[in-house]
C-alpha cells in the first residue's frame, strides 16, 4: 500500500500507442519510465493500466515532490482506461506522454489518432465537470498551455492546443533511420506537424543512452518543474528534438506531396489533409486493435497454481451461474 504518495503531486499517462498488449520492446514506454526513475532493471510487458511514481528531494527537511506515472498498456484497445487516472482531482497536475513506435508508420497514424481523441473526448469532459466548481483554475489551464507559445507567434490562430501538456515521442529510431529518405521525410514533416497543432513537444529516441538522457530532461520538468530545454532539431537525418511552441507551420512546411495532387485531396482541415497525405503513402494496415492482444490471465509471470486450476475447470465445463 502507497500510503505515502500525495495526490497533489505530478501526474502522468504515457501511452505506447502501437504495441499492443504484452509486446513493449526494450525502447517503450515502460523504458522510458525506468530511465527517469533511475531504475536499473529490465522493462516487462505492461498490462491494462499500471503505476509507479517518483521522487525528488527538494532539501534538508523539506517534503519531495512526487510524479505518479500512469501506464497505458493494450495500444488503443484499452482506451476506456485513461477515466481511472484523469479526473478533477489530478487534472490540473496531469501531462500525456504519447509513445510511438517510429518502426511501424502504417500503424501510426491510426492509432495516434485514436488515442489523441479518445484523451480529449475525456478530458473535455473533465474540464467542463471542474468549471462548475472552479472555474478560476480551469481558466489557469488555458493561461498555462498557451504561455508556450510567444504572444506574437503567427501560428496563435492557426492552431489547438491540447487542454493539458502532451509530449510525443518517436522510439526505435534505431530502425527508422536506416528508412528510404522520402519516407523519413513525409514522418518527420507529419509528427511535426500534429505536435505543432495541438502545442505538443517532439522528440525521437532508441537505445541510444544520450536520447533518453534528453526524454528524461522532458519529463522532469514536466513533474518538477525543472528549466525547459530551449534546444531544437528538425534535422530529418538526425534524431528530432522540439519543444512546444518552438516550430511554426513555415518552418514545416506544406504537406510533402506533388502541387498538381494537392488539389485531388479532398480534405475540411489542415489535419484533416495531412491525415489524407500520411496515408496515401502508408495505408492503415488493419482497424481491428484487439487481434493481437494476449490474454493477461495466460500471463507467465502472474501465474498461480491454485488459480490456474480453478481457470483450467471453468474453461473445460464453462461457468454456470
Amino acid at each position: 500500500m502507497l500510503t505515502d504518495v500525495k495526490l497533489s503531486g505530478t501526474n502522468f499517462c504515457i501511452s505506447e500507442a502501437t504495441s499492443l498488449l504484452g509486446s513493449v520492446s526494450a525502447q517503450g514506454k515502460t523504458t522510458i519510465i525506468l530511465r527517469c526513475l533511475d531504475r536499473d532493471e529490465p522493462p516487462k510487458p505492461t498490462l491494462a493500466l499500471e503505476y509507479t511514481y517518483g521522487r525528488r528531494a527538494k532539501g534538508h527537511n523539506i517534503p519531495k515532490d512526487i510524479a505518479h506515472f500512469w501506464e497505458l498498456g493494450g495500444g488503443t484497445s484499452l482506451l476506456d482506461l485513461i477515466s481511472i487516472p484523469i479526473t478533477s482531482d489530478t487534472l490540473r497536475t496531469f501531462s500525456i506522454v504519447l509513445v510511438l513506435d517510429l518502426s511501424k508508420p502504417n500503424d501510426l497514424w491510426p492509432t495516434m489518432e485514436n488515442l489523441l481523441h479518445a484523451t480529449k473526448l475525456h478530458v473535455d469532459k473533465v474540464i467542463m465537470k471542474l468549471g462548475k466548481k472552479n472555474a478560476k483554475a480551469v481558466s489557469e489551464m488555458r493561461q498555462k498551455i498557451w504561455s508556450n507559445m510567444q504572444k506574437d507567434h503567427p501560428d496563435r490562430e492557426l492552431i489547438d492546443p491540447f487542454p493539458i501538456p502532451l509530449v510525443i515521442i518517436g522510439s526505435k529510431y534505431d530502425i527508422f533511420q536506416d528508412f528510404d529518405s522520402e519516407k523519413r521525410k513525409v514522418i518527420c514533416k507529419t509528427l511535426r506537424f500534429v505536435a505543432h497543432y495541438y502545442g505538443a513537444s517532439l522528440m525521437f529516441t532508441s537505445k541510444s543512452e544520450a536520447l533518453l538522457l534528453k526524454i528524461r530532461g522532458v519529463i522532469n520538468q514536466l513533474a518538477f518543474g525543472i528549466d525547459k530545454s530551449k534546444s531544437t532539431c528538425v534535422d530529418q537525418n538526425k534524431p528530432l528534438f522540439v519543444t512546444a511552441g518552438l516550430d511554426s507551420l513555415s518552418q514545416i512546411g506544406s504537406p510533402p506531396v506533388p502541387d498538381n495532387d494537392i488539389g485531388k485531396l479532398h480534405a475540411h482541415s489542415p489535419m484533416e489533409l495531412w491525415k489524407k497525405v500520411y496515408e496515401k503513402l502508408f495505408p492503415p494496415k488493419s482497424t481491428n486493435t484487439l487481434k493481437d492482444v494476449k490474454d493477461p490471465a495466460r500471463d507467465p509471470q502472474y501465474a498461480e497454481s491454485e488459480v490456474d486450476e480453478m481457470r483450467i475447470q471453468k474453461d473445460q465445463v464453462g461457468y454456470r451461474d
